[in-house]
């Protein structure tokens, strides 16, 4: 595991007015060599025209330590395949014109995962995808410890995908307070704690991992939604009849209470028969007057 090491290169403006300086003096040499070997002074001016010829490539040559770095960006330095450090400090900037840079982005990405069809805790298929935010922590590890950073982030996300979706259900169920769809903050949590884990190495910070979709396969679908609109409708007609019990029992105490009518318990049972029958029944009752005795 290579570590990183950050280094401060000299500021570019101080170099590049330095190699101005020394270029203004090439021209001026080779201006006065060329007149000196016009009067016939060879031995001063043949020198210092091969002086000044030789400042031009000599120049050129250390013009290429000059590079820039972006806010939120950074220069892996190598000098013949040995990392000599890592430039982070924005702004224009000169290094050993040996040295070979590479470009290392340290702003805040993203990405969508594929839509991955896996299994669930109880063996249903279903289709899952992620969204990952991720940045670049420690740009050694991130070039030097695994070959393409991106690439190793992507699929080991998606593996961390794979293994979290086998370990929830899908759905709520009996004797688990957990799943996929119900525990949005524990399951991002966890998602985001796996990826963690798996690109430790790449020297990657993943910042936030959330589920993007999910839903069951197209095979079973169908079958899983009409199970959840049953469960609904179950759900619903429990909390009717739990409601319609708590009226019927209200409205024959208050009955008895005020003194309105005695009921034998045949009668009650009617009532009470009426009365549940009115309050659970999904569709609209129609009365029936009684014109009559009650008995």
């Amino acid at each position: 595991m290579v570590k990183e090491q950050v280094v401060q290169q000299k500021s570019g403006w101080l170099v590049l007015s330095l190699v101005v300086t020394a270029a203004l003096l090439t021209v001026t040499g080779f201006v006065n060599a060329i007149r000196l070997i016009d009067y016939g002074d060879d031995g001063t001016g043949v020198p210092l025209l091969f002086a000044s010829i030789l400042m031009v490539p000599t120049l050129a040559f250390i013009s290429r330590g000059f590079f820039t770095v972006e806010p939120n960006e950074s220069r892996v330095l190598l000098l013949f395949g040995k990392y000599k450090g890592t430039e982070k400090e924005s702004g224009f900037r000169w290094c050993n014109p040996f040295y070979t840079r590479r470009k290392v982005s340290l702003r805040v990405r993203n990405f969508d995962s594929d839509k991955l069809k896996v299994n669930d805790k109880k063996g249903n298929p279903i289709m899952i995808s992620a969204v990952v935010v991720w940045r670049v922590a420690e740009t050694a590890q991130a070039v030097f410890d695994v070959d393409d950073y991106v690439h190793y982030v992507r699929v080991q996300s998606e593996s961390a995908v794979r293994r979290l979706a086998s370990q929830y259900s899908y759905d709520e169920t009996e004797g688990e307070e957990q799943s996929l769809r119900s525990s949005t903050d524990e399951v991002s949590e966890g998602l985001q704690a796996e990826i963690q884990e798996r690109v430790q190495k790449a020297g990657v910070v993943i910042d936030e991992a959330k589920i993007n979709h999910l839903a069951y396969a197209p095979e079973i679908a169908s079958a899983m939604l009409q199970r959840q609109q049953a469960e609904a409708i179950i759900d619903a007609r429990a909390k009717i009849v739990d409601g319609a019990v708590g009226m019927v029992q209200m409205a024959l105490n208050n009955l008895k209470s005020e003194g309105i009518i005695e009921l034998d318990e045949e009668r009650r049972a009617n009532m009470v028969s009426n009365l549940m029958v009115v309050l659970c029944s999904d569709k609209a009752t129609q009365p029936i007057i009684n014109a009559g005795t009650l008995y």
